[in-house]
């Protein structure tokens, strides 16, 4: 998936992430743990807008996405930020890096897009084997039960000046969710439809666990969405902490 129409109203759809609250969380969260991030990766970094942030922040960082859209949109961010940052169009599970970095941030979900388990399986290899010894891979997953409680099959209407937008979502056999946008972009006193769909899929933190210790991984901590504290038995998304041996 491209995410042609949806690389346009990314950013205006997802106004509620906070990315400057979530950048300051990661260096937090890092320090907490005595990393020093070093090099670092963005993988499925969309927009760029958490990349920027960092970047701001004086993180080396560069940004991997498999959507040229999404990267454009971000090349046009840090262009009109004064700053430059390295952008690759490649997909997670076959990432090729000029060499090896010591922290990989993987956010919002992007590991929950891969909804076939060997892709997930491929990505923290890949990411394992570009990664030094001591390195931090640090990424956030949308729980089983947000797949089953919250997007089930339910409907959100998003409706700004630039675009209407109907996200559907419908569920199926092992917490997979098929979602389905319909954007309405007004023209004049015509509006005009574009459409895009995609999947999402929730793994079981167990699974998740044994994955990543396949891949040289070992789990370090596993926190409630943007907290320091436990995940609550409603929580979700989850925010992964792991090393590399």
């Amino acid at each position: 998936m491209a995410y042609e129409t949806f690389a346009d109203y990314y950013d205006l759809l997802t106004d509620n992430v906070g990315y400057t609250a979530r950048a300051d969380y990661i260096l937090e969260l890092l320090s907490r743990i005595g990393h020093e991030i070093g090099l670092t990766l963005d993988l499925a970094c969309g927009t760029g807008s958490l990349t920027l942030e960092l970047k701001k922040r004086g993180v080396d960082i560069y940004g991997i996405d498999a959507s040229a859209e999404m990267l454009s949109v971000a090349m046009q961010k840090s262009y009109e930020a004064g700053e430059s940052i390295l952008y690759l169009c490649q997909k997670m599970q076959s990432i090729d890096l000029y060499g090896t970095v010591d922290t990989c941030l993987c956010t919002l979900d992007s590991i929950n897009h891969l909804t076939d388990i060997k892709d997930v399986k491929k990505t923290f290899e890949r990411v394992s084997l570009f990664m030094n010894k001591g390195g931090i891979f640090l990424f956030d997953v949308n729980t089983p039960y947000k797949h089953e409680k919250v997007l089930s099959d339910n409907v959100f209407v998003f409706d700004t000046e630039e675009v209407y937008c109907v996200w559907q979502n419908t569920p199926r056999e092992n917490n997979i969710t098929d979602i389905s946008l319909d954007f309405f972009i007004p023209e004049g006193e015509n509006y005009y439809r574009m459409s895009e769909e995609f999947s999402e899929r929730a793994y079981p933190l167990e699974t998740i666990k044994e994955m990543l210790e396949a891949s040289g991984f070992e789990l370090v901590f596993v926190f409630g969405d943007m907290t320091f504290e436990a995940p609550k038995e409603d929580e979700q998304r989850l925010i992964i902490t792991a090393r590399k041996l």
